[in-house]
């Protein structure tokens, strides 16, 4: 089997699943974000007294932090008051980041577990040898009461990433790359391991960012066998014992896909679809200038430390043109502090960056940084169809930091590599 085989047949009590089969498997670790109050109504709707595991359950405030409105700031007091009643041992509140950064850096993610959040992007946590999928609130309330959830066997299918990415070339360029050919249906339901030589060298940023947008392809989770950065990460903060999962040698995937990192270069999702992918030198040929009202870098997808640190490495001693803003928010307090002490934050406010507070802010298009009509932004984020970061009629591209940060040195976008 599969590890993610193995896993789903762990936590339901079998020996052996296979694809298609509906299982019901016990939740190792469940979250719920402040989008989803409504999880707490179902919970009391369906009889619901106490959660089933007050240390495996936990709500992260992140998409509204703090809260930019009276109704999101009523959401959080319901949410409170029910996290307390239930003497929840976690709890990520407004100073903390980003639900996928938070409980990683937590020590509650860790290999060969189920984890499910109310959350599309929890695929994310497949950087960790883990099974990450998203739920609505009905199924969440149903695992708060029950700590189970049925689950159907996933296809499997193989992205091999073989090589090195030259100068210029970030995982998020690879993973659009990706994008770019699997489309944002080519994995509906399926699982994806990201295997290959890329994979196995990558550090548990880089692998985040890829699994993080796996769902971008439809898929339900992802998977990367954990390597010593990972495990070394997980050792330091894990809260339980784990299990690493092995695929078997010679695993028949359902359908497989191998890349050559080595001959890509920075890559573009350009409006208004993720998979409207282009390399970016052929966006701009011909000397085209991409006017910019906005840069941003931050999210699950593209505000971690490395991140962050290649942003002011680019920006450092420059300044962004008048009239442009660039948004910059820390997935995490924890990515912040470390920011700061290494002066990455110095510097970017110095180049004329405006700083936030550590959370989701406009990916959603809910605050921080939102977009008028008629703008345009190049962000690091993950998603960029009509009305995401604000207006419907504002456009937005999706690279990588270092390149978001090169293109707002110029105000129009920029090959990041005439900085590196």
């Amino acid at each position: 089997m599969h590890a993610i085989e193995k896993i789903l047949a762990r936590n339901s009590g079998r020996d052996i699943v296979k694809t298609g089969e509906i299982v019901t498997a016990k939740v190792d670790f469940a979250e719920i974000n402040d989008l989803y109050l409504q999880t707490v109504y179902s919970f009391y709707e369906m009889g619901g007294e106490k959660v089933w595991d007050s240390e495996r359950c936990a709500f992260v405030f992140d998409h509204y932090a703090p809260t930019p409105d009276i109704k999101s700031a009523s959401n959080h007091k319901e949410m409170r008051e029910f996290a307390q009643k239930n003497n929840l041992r976690f709890h990520f509140d407004t100073n903390c980041g980003v639900c996928h950064q938070v409980m990683p850096e937590a020590g509650v993610i860790y290999p060969g577990m189920i984890v499910v959040a109310t959350d599309s992007h929890t695929t994310t946590h497949g950087a960790f040898g883990a099974m990450g999928t998203g739920c609505g609130a009905t199924d969440m309330a149903t695992i708060l009461m029950t700590g189970e959830l049925w689950f159907r066997v996933p296809e499997i299918i193989e992205i091999r990433l073989e090589g090195e990415a030259p100068k210029g070339v970030y995982p998020k360029d690879v993973v659009l790359a990706v994008l770019g050919k699997i489309r944002a249906d080519g994995a509906v339901y399926k699982a994806i391991d990201f295997t290959g030589s890329y994979v196995d060298k990558l550090n548990v940023a880089g692998r985040m960012v890829i699994c993080n947008m796996a769902v971008e392809m439809g898929a339900k989770t992802a998977y990367m066998q954990p390597n010593q950065d990972v495990l070394d990460y997980v050792s330091r903060r894990a809260v339980r014992p784990y299990e690493v999962q092995y695929t078997d040698p010679g695993y028949q995937y359902a359908e497989s896909y191998v890349f050559d990192v080595s001959s890509l270069e920075p890559e573009l999702a350009c409006p208004s679809s993720v998979e409207n992918v282009h390399t970016l030198s052929s966006v701009i040929e011909g000397g085209k200038k991409i006017m910019l009202n906005q840069g941003y870098i931050g999210s699950c997808t593209g505000g971690r430390e490395e991140d962050i640190a290649e942003a002011a490495r680019i920006l450092k001693g420059r300044h962004i043109p008048a009239y442009t803003r660039l948004v910059v928010v820390p997935a995490s307090a924890e990515v912040m502090l470390e920011c700061m002490k290494k002066g990455y934050i110095q510097d970017l406010m110095a180049a004329g960056a405006t700083i936030t507070t550590p959370g989701c802010g406009a990916c959603l298009g809910a605050h921080e940084g939102i977009l008028a009509p008629g703008e345009v932004c190049i962000t690091s984020t993950n998603r960029n169809f009509p009305g995401r970061m604000g207006s419907t009629e504002a456009l937005m591209y999706l690279a990588s930091p270092a390149t978001v940060a090169a293109s707002m040195v110029n105000g129009y976008i920029t090959d990041p590599r005439e900085f590196l």
